[in-house]
């Protein structure tokens, strides 16, 4: 089965965590309505200070979303690699992604989420 992934930069231009939440909303908004199976957010990890809060606050609005039922699942970019037992799960569901640059490199700056 293939999963369409779309990319989401969150972090472009540096916003406020509330507009960072505001762009989750919507992407995931439009990932449903678009078809998308997955989204990879970009929401930096801290360096600047910015992206560090940002990243707590998306997993926050993730964790809640998820216990709601609007999105499936999310895997922080740390844990995106192949002995996480979620990530394996969704590679055997979109084998693709084991071609993705991001898995198995510790990115802290992404996540990525199951719709």
């Amino acid at each position: 089965m293939q999963l369409a992934m779309k990319i989401v930069n969150l972090e472009d231009g540096r916003p406020t965590v509330n507009v960072g939440l505001l762009r989750l909303d919507r992407a995931l908004v439009a990932g449903k309505h678009e078809g998308a199976g997955l989204l990879k957010l970009i929401h930096g990890y801290g360096s600047s200070g910015v992206g560090g809060r940002l990243r707590m606050e998306v997993w926050k609005s993730l964790d809640r979303y998820k216990r709601n039922g609007m999105i499936r699942e999310f895997i922080p970019g740390e844990d995106f690699r192949i002995s996480n037992e979620a990530t394996w799960e969704l590679l055997k569901k979109a084998p693709e992604l084991k071609q993705d640059r991001d898995l198995g490199r510790g990115n802290r700056g992404i996540t990525i989420v199951v719709l």
